[in-house]
């Protein structure tokens, strides 16, 4: 029993080694079809100038031992010896015949080196292999790639993560973009009617690219005959009115007027409501201004008071104008006006303090802006000869100056250097001081003819003031030739007070009621009309840096085929830079 329990120790034992032979035999192979396949990569190896050619393998007992046991190091647990003999035995019978030259690193160097130096290829090709690859970028790095897109992408880059989202609608960004050379015009149209509703969509075009998109806002359904103006990235809706026993229709029988203001912002696609004004107004004329940001409104509105006394009228021009003539003498001097005649208007120093106020540093990179209102129509449908600024920074609402009932019904004002400029429909025009409080008419010289159907309207350019009018052009003498109505742009000369013609818009005025924006050197325009059972629609364009003063089309896409004749009407637009 003792000697069979001996053999058959000794064949176990025996078994045991073969198994590990056969193991052994198994990972050199694995190694040696490895060598084969980076046969491919010697000579990049070699201009690397790292020589990893097939190193012959060695026993513990010879040959370079650089490394020799940096298998383990790299986690492969195949290239585990046995022994020293059978180690031996296994290279020399898969290596052939045994080779006493060496290299001065061994098998495991060799494998180091070369991992190290193609570890990001490998990383690379295995990412790409199994589809998870991932690159993040630094948040400083990728808001200025965002920055730079355009709108549209920018929107879009929005649905691609909750972080894209969050980054781009911070102020930081949309500061960085506001001061960045990446926008292009918009156009927001307002006031669509369609099938008779309010449907209170707005339809934004982009010129550069010529593309329409519509913005859904239901907090406008049902409301018409508000204003709009541009104030920096948003859009202020001012006043208007919706019908009590019609909600959503354009119906004047019944119908309330609102005070309310509300703000859109398109780079974020919100709404927020303002302070309410102090008195409902529909379609009121409006202007935005910068001011400084030590600009008091209350100032204004307290001398307000002190000038509301009544003044005697001479030459059929009231005295709360001031003298007409100051204005071309303040025109001419500039500054020196305001230095050589202090007592010329109550409070002056005051009002110098204000500018010197103004100029301090701690009011550097600070914006400030007001919006002004003015006319429009009241509760009763009354036409209103009062007026009202908006500050920005304070949210509040604050009544100015009363302009005279005989200048008439305010029909357009526009902000020029800093005064805003409104005329009426008896041909009166005045403006605003905003900085002083008070109204300053302007006796000019003969204002442009018109037809009475057409009011005029002001836009203002780059410091220029230029008018729209419509007014009958006769024929070139021709036998039965018609006279024919065209819109002509006159600019006003700030230093003498006169009426210049500058250019002829190329379009017949089909349209009573159009509207012109300004934003930089361009004025934009478009008429809305309905000919033929369907409503049509030109915008247009005029770069006045150019002598020629020419005007083009932008749009040859006809947005309003869905909307009714109504909306020639209701409609109004704002230009923004986004």
């Amino acid at each position: 029993m003792f000697a069979e329990d001996a053999i058959e120790e000794s064949l176990r034992w025996d078994f045991e080694s073969l198994t590990v032979s056969k193991r052994l035999v198994r990972s050199v192979s694995q190694k040696l079809r490895k060598k084969t396949h980076r046969a491919e990569g010697d000579e990049e190896d070699k201009v690397r100038g790292v020589s990893l050619k097939c190193l012959t393998l060695y026993g513990r007992g010879g040959g370079c031992k650089v490394g020799a046991d940096t298998g383990e190091e790299f986690g492969d647990p195949s290239w585990r010896r046995s022994s020293t003999s059978e180690e031996g035995k296994a290279c020399k019978s898969i290596c052939g015949i045994e080779d006493n030259s060496f290299d001065c690193f061994s098998y495991g160097m060799r494998e180091k080196f070369w991992k190290k130096s193609n570890r990001k290829d490998l990383d690379l090709e295995e990412s790409v292999r199994i589809g998870k690859m991932h690159i993040y970028l630094p948040d400083d790095i990728l808001e200025m790639c965002l920055v730079r897109l355009p709108l549209t992408s920018l929107m879009n880059a929005r649905l691609v993560c909750k972080k894209w989202r969050n980054l781009t609608t911070t102020p930081r960004f949309l500061q960085m973009r506001r001061e960045g050379s990446c926008q292009k015009p918009w156009l927001f149209l307002f006031g669509a009617v369609k099938d008779g509703y309010c449907s209170g969509e707005i339809h934004a075009l982009d010129v550069s690219q010529d593309q329409w998109h519509r913005i859904g806002a239901d907090i406008l359904r049902g409301r018409f005959m508000f204003s709009i103006a541009s104030m920096q990235d948003d859009v202020y809706i001012v006043g208007g009115c919706s019908s009590l026993t019609n909600f959503g229709r354009v119906d004047r029988s019944s119908f309330k007027t609102h005070k309310g203001v509300l703000v859109f912002s398109p780079l974020t696609k919100s709404w927020r409501k303002a302070s309410s004004m102090r008195y409902a107004r529909s379609m009121p004329i409006l202007g935005v201004s910068e001011v400084c940001s030590d600009f008091s409104i209350n100032q204004s509105h307290q001398n307000r008071h002190e000038r509301q006394s009544p003044r005697s009228r001479v030459g059929g021009v009231s005295d709360v104008y001031e003298d007409p003539h100051r204005l071309s003498l303040r025109r001419q001097y500039g500054n020196a006006f305001d230095v050589n005649e202090p007592s010329s208007l109550p409070n002056r120093k005051s009002y110098k303090f204000i500018k010197q106020r103004s100029e301090q540093p701690n009011t550097k990179g600070c914006k400030r802006f007001v919006l002004i209102a003015v006319g429009g129509l009241g509760s009763w449908d009354e036409p209103l000869n009062s007026g009202e600024i908006y500050d920005s920074v304070s949210n509040k609402w604050t009544e100015i100056q009363k302009l005279p009932i005989d200048f008439g019904v305010f029909c357009s004002g526009v902000v020029c250097n800093g005064m805003f400029y409104v005329c009426s429909e008896n041909d009166k025009l005045a403006y605003y001081d905003i900085e002083r409080g008070f109204w300053i008419g302007i006796q000019t010289s003969k204002f442009p003819p018109h037809v009475h159907e057409y009011y005029p309207k002001l836009v203002s350019c780059n410091g220029r003031l230029f008018l729209l009018s419509v007014s009958w052009c006769e024929g070139d003498g021709q036998i039965g030739r018609r006279n024919k109505a065209v819109r002509k742009v006159w600019e006003l000369d700030m230093m003498y007070l006169t009426w210049t013609k500058v250019s002829m818009h190329p379009d017949a005025p089909m349209d009573w009621n159009p509207v012109f924006v300004a934003d930089k050197d361009l004025i934009f325009g478009v008429e809305m009309f309905k000919i033929f059972g369907q409503v049509l629609d030109f915008f247009t364009v005029c770069d006045v840096s150019n002598t020629e003063m020419s005007w083009s089309h932008i749009s040859r896409n006809n947005v309003a085929h869905e909307l009714d004749a109504s909306s020639c009407l209701t409609k109004t637009m704002a230009v923004l830079h986004l």
